[in-house]
């Protein structure tokens, strides 16, 4: 939605914020976001981003309990955009000019209709489409991206969705960095131990709605041979069909973990001279499901 059309310049508001004191060469920018049907409503919980022509981001954030923001910015030419879980996202190109204050007033966002969640029962993880991807740093250096190749898992869908299970479980000998010396490391007991703890499982029978698409999923996890809570923060991306016409339900999640809390020590890694990857590690997943076979 382009709320503005191409380029145009918001409008230079008087009031209390056009006596703010800013650097010469920058401006002020402001506005409201307000429910689209309710516009006397704001939108507490939404953020907003803005962006200058190469595509970099200047500022983003929050709102505050009234819906609204204020921000100071070098003057020029800039992409706006806020969204919101279960709203339709607002993007427009605004200016600010030096020293001037650029007021945006209210502007709408309307709900949406979260994606149809798939029918209670069984459903597959389905592999082949699938997919659980780690990054970690090394020692605060470099990124290093790595995954599982070898999972599989289970979901029952409930009635009330929020009363839903998933299982998963993962083979620790599968893990894949792309340098095979790194990954002999990984399996030995220094890490994951893969011969005396062949498996990482999750069991999650939380589900807890955030809004819009977004739901969190809390079980535990057994890493290392210790269990631990974690929650998946999800967005769920709703449903579709596979070549074969088979229904099929996608979604994406991610969670960190502390190396720490699976006794899987930093500290003494770093004693014995190892500088593999760093103290915590970000977990992705690309999950598809299909309805379980039956017979």
């Amino acid at each position: 939605m382009f709320g503005f059309g191409a380029k145009r310049r918001a409008r230079q508001a008087a009031g209390p914020l056009s006596t703010v004191e800013v650097p010469p060469t920058a401006g002020v920018l402001s506005g409201r976001i307000v429910d689209g049907e309710q516009r006397d409503e704001p939108v507490r919980h939404a953020e907003f981003t803005l962006s200058d022509s190469l595509g970099r981001t200047v500022i983003e954030g929050g709102l505050d309990p009234y819906g609204s923001f204020v921000a100071t910015v070098p003057a020029g030419e800039y992409r706006f955009a806020v969204s919101a879980d279960g709203r339709r996202p607002f993007r427009s190109s605004v200016a600010v000019d030096e020293g001037g204050l650029t007021d945006l007033g209210d502007l709408p966002l309307d709900s949406v209709q979260p994606p149809t969640l798939p029918a209670p029962g069984d459903w597959d993880v389905e592999p082949a489409h699938s997919s659980i991807a780690f990054t970690a740093r090394h020692i605060g250096l470099a990124r290093v991206h790595g995954r599982f190749n070898v999972f599989a898992g289970a979901v029952r869908i409930a009635e009330r969705m929020e009363e839903s299970a998933l299982h998963v479980v993962i083979d620790a000998a599968s893990i894949d960095t792309n340098v095979p010396a790194r990954d002999k490391h990984l399996r030995s007991p220094d890490f994951l131990d893969a011969a005396r703890f062949p498996t990482l499982e999750f069991y999650g029978d939380r589900f807890a709605h955030r809004g819009g698409s977004h739901w969190a999923v809390t079980g535990a996890l057994s890493l290392h041979g210790v269990t631990r809570t974690v929650t998946l923060e999800t967005e769920y991306l709703g449903l579709g069909h596979g070549m074969e016409g088979e229904t099929r339900a996608a979604c994406r999640a991610v969670t960190e973990l502390h190396r720490d809390d699976f006794t899987v020590s930093w500290q003494t890694m770093l004693a014995k001279g190892i500088a593999v990857v760093g103290p915590s590690i970000t977990i992705e997943l690309d999950i598809q499901i299909v309805p379980k076979a039956v017979g």
